[in-house]
């Protein structure tokens, strides 16, 4: 069993803020998806919490109606507790996940990228099965919640790569698109 190898934290500073390879350039792709996710998670989060009283819609349309979805039972029913606040941790998990490991992370750590990607899979199903019950409740859904949607499913796509490289090095296999793209600055 490979064992999780942590960087010297300068290293690791220097490569995650300097470092250039395919595979880092999704991963930041996907910590900014993350955070775009977390922030729709945040102002869901002010509506549900009473903090603002009002989600803005796109105007003239019937398929988004925020405020009704996200003062739903639905809303409501997990943890008891509003949905937001929970948004915002899968996605703080999701980007820490991303953000861990350095630029070879996938050769190195390889069991980093492959809980992303365990990660990312259950976010899309989750973030689906959520769309649905959205629907089936509602007749509308929370355009906030579909936006976060649409950064996880993105998120794995990009992610796939480097999982890809991840398992590869784990059952062995060398990866030479990764052994000769890593550069610093």
């Amino acid at each position: 069993m490979r064992k999780l190898r942590f960087m010297n934290p300068k290293q690791l500073s220097q490569e995650l803020r300097e470092g250039k390879n395919p595979h880092m350039s999704r991963r930041r792709a996907i910590i900014g998806l993350s955070l775009l996710g977390g922030s729709m998670g945040q102002l869901v989060t002010l509506y549900q919490t009473g903090i603002i009283n009002h989600l803005p819609d796109p105007p003239g349309q019937q398929l988004f109606d925020a405020d009704r979805v996200d003062a739903s039972d639905y809303a409501y029913s997990r943890f008891n507790s509003p949905d937001g606040p929970i948004m915002i941790a899968t996605y703080a998990i999701t980007a820490w996940l991303a953000a861990a490991g350095g630029l070879d992370r996938a050769r190195r750590n390889p069991l980093l990228p492959i809980a992303m990607g365990v990660k990312l899979v259950l976010d899309g199903v989750t973030n689906l099965e959520l769309a649905r019950e959205e629907w089936s409740e509602n007749k509308a859904f929370c355009e906030y919640c579909q936006v976060a949607t649409v950064c996880s499913v993105a998120s794995l796509v990009l992610a796939v790569p480097e999982i890809i490289t991840a398992v590869r090095t784990l059952l062995g296999h060398r990866d030479k698109n990764t052994e000769t793209g890593n550069s610093i600055k």
